[in-house]
């Protein structure tokens, strides 16, 4: 197995080591490998690839002490053919919360959460992705 190094914040870190701890991993590294794991299997659901999708994304981020705000704008403009609609929040004292509602492939949503999870600064990152091209309409829910 080769061995990585990778920088974090140091909170993080004891986050990881007391989840490993709380949770039976043999240690950290383990941790890591379920999540890479896991990150990278989000998107690589063969039921959704090629189908018309829905996605929600929220993002929450301290106001004070970043730029996410303005980085989130600029993703909106960029991705502006699959955001359907943009909703912020303020949230307690210092936070803001971005809701982000995107109809597209799943390529395009990837690529879109991806680019979320890589700004700096974010607190939480969440998502959603539903298909939107098998909906009955509600008469024929009866």
């Amino acid at each position: 197995m080769s061995v990585v190094s990778v920088s974090m914040p140091e909170d993080l870190l004891e986050r990881i080591d007391q989840f490993a701890d709380d949770h039976g991993y043999t240690g950290r590294s383990e941790v890591l490998r379920e999540a890479s794991r896991n990150l990278m299997g989000e998107f690589e659901d063969k039921k959704l690839e090629g189908r018309e999708l829905m996605g929600v994304v929220t993002v929450l981020f301290d106001y004070e002490t970043t730029t996410v705000e303005e980085k989130m704008m600029h993703l909106r403009h960029e991705y502006e053919d699959i955001v359907a609609s943009n909703f912020h929040s303020h949230v307690g004292g210092h936070h803001c919360m971005e809701l982000f509602v995107l109809e597209g492939s799943l390529e395009e949503i990837s690529a879109f959460v991806g680019k979320v999870r890589a700004t700096k600064d974010t607190l939480t990152v969440d998502y959603s992705v539903s298909p939107v091209d098998d909906f009955s309409p509600l008469a024929d829910l009866s």
